[in-house]
């Protein structure tokens, strides 16, 4: 037995074991992308390593998660809110009830590049800016960065005032302070 041959083994029996409990499987796109075929159709297929995974999934019978690690990764720290928000889960999905197969997304953060000191700054905004194009539909989020724009400044302030540190909204980098004193809406 190879050690693809056992990967593969070992996936397929955990699927088996994990149905036979009454679970859903949740597999990342590795798993889609060599061996497909073998796959148990309740499986969920996680899309992290970039998009086109999700349209090939969906288009094959699978529910898709969608977290692109080119932008919903909140540790790559030179990826600003406008690139989180213009990050479409439908992307390539043109069927109507392909789209429903898409059953959400995630943003990850890893430890690498955060401590307890900037974990917050790390995380919000830009997970707001996923988080709106998760729940809003496509028409909703059209309209472009913009309209947007007002509502992330206004959910940051609100997140200040409750005590939750996060960074600036139109930042460069993630994470970088605000240009000077004022409220939170001076950004």
């Amino acid at each position: 037995m190879t050690a693809y041959d056992g990967y593969e083994y070992f996936v397929l029996r955990a699927q088996e074991l994990a149905i036979t409990l009454g679970w859903t499987p949740v597999n990342w796109e590795e798993t889609f992308n060599a061996f497909s075929e073998r796959l148990n159709p309740n499986t969920v297929i996680h899309n992290w390593l970039g998009s086109g995974v999700c349209p090939r999934a969906v288009a094959k019978g699978f529910k898709c998660i969608f977290s692109n690690q080119g932008v919903w990764y909140l540790d790559h720290l030179d990826v600003p809110w406008e690139k989180v928000y213009s990050s479409d889960p439908l992307e390539g999905i043109s069927d109507a009830s392909q789209q429903q197969l898409v059953i959400g997304g995630e943003v990850c953060m890893w430890g690498e590049t955060a401590d307890a000191s900037d974990i917050q700054q790390t995380i919000w905004p830009r997970a707001a800016a996923a988080a709106e194009r998760l729940w809003s539909t496509k028409d909703d989020t059209s309209n472009g960065l913009s309209t947007a724009l007002p509502r992330l400044k206004y959910f940051r302030c609100l997140l200040n005032q409750r005590g939750i540190a996060a960074a600036p909204v139109t930042s460069e980098l993630a994470r970088e302070p605000p240009i000077g004193a004022g409220s939170c809406y001076v950004q």
